[in-house]
């Protein structure tokens, strides 16, 4: 039985675009989900896409200088 491959080579740029694709689809399922009540098969979809874009959000790490001081904006 096959396994899967946890060693993976993406670049940032590559890790962007799955990025923007999903934020896509989160959009699209959203929009048709407007007006409509008990999909619950979109709704998990939706959700399972949210969950992910979280977790790579998370894995992100921001620039926060070490000297002088932070002015977040």
């Amino acid at each position: 039985m096959p396994r899967y491959n946890e060693m993976f080579e993406l670049s940032v740029s590559d890790i962007d675009i799955i990025e923007t694709a999903l934020s896509q689809t989160r959009d699209a399922l959203s929009r048709d989900m407007v007006g409509q009540s008990g999909n619950s098969e979109k709704a998990a979809r939706l959700k399972q896409v949210q969950e992910l874009l979280g977790r790579l959000h998370n894995q992100k790490i921001f620039y926060r200088p070490k000297d002088g001081v932070y002015i977040g904006g």
